[in-house]
């Protein structure tokens, strides 16, 4: 089953980490993504640009309306994601519990709904 794994953080903190502090996270979000290809885990992940670069849809009374910046006022941002291929959500919850930006912020894992026709 798939899981996306929602990486939420507070751009202001990371921004604030040292050109250290920062290579570091790099290099382990890039040691996860070699662990969870290893694993058979991994499917894809990216991080997102910031939220100010954000464009938000809306189709309203048939008219389609585009707002800058994201949809929520949030403190934390979305800033990337994980699609993982777990046993059961357990699996996905020890799989996201290993993302390096969880230190900063939230993941949220939610199972992938299956839109494919029988």
């Amino acid at each position: 089953m798939k899981y996306l794994c929602l990486v939420y953080s507070q751009e202001t903190d990371l921004a604030g980490l040292s050109q250290t502090e920062y290579d570091k996270l790099v290099a382990d979000h890039g040691a996860l993504n070699d662990a969870l290809r290893k694993s058979g885990h991994f499917v894809a992940a990216n991080a997102l640009e910031p939220v100010r670069t954000a464009t938000t849809l809306q189709v309203r009374n048939g008219k389609l309306s585009a707002t800058d910046g994201p949809f929520a006022e949030t403190k934390e941002q979305l800033a990337g994601f994980y699609l993982i291929d777990a046993r059961d959500l357990d699996d996905a919850l020890q799989v996201a519990a290993k993302i390096p930006a969880i230190r900063f912020g939230t993941v949220e894992v939610r199972p992938v709904m299956d839109l494919q026709q029988p």
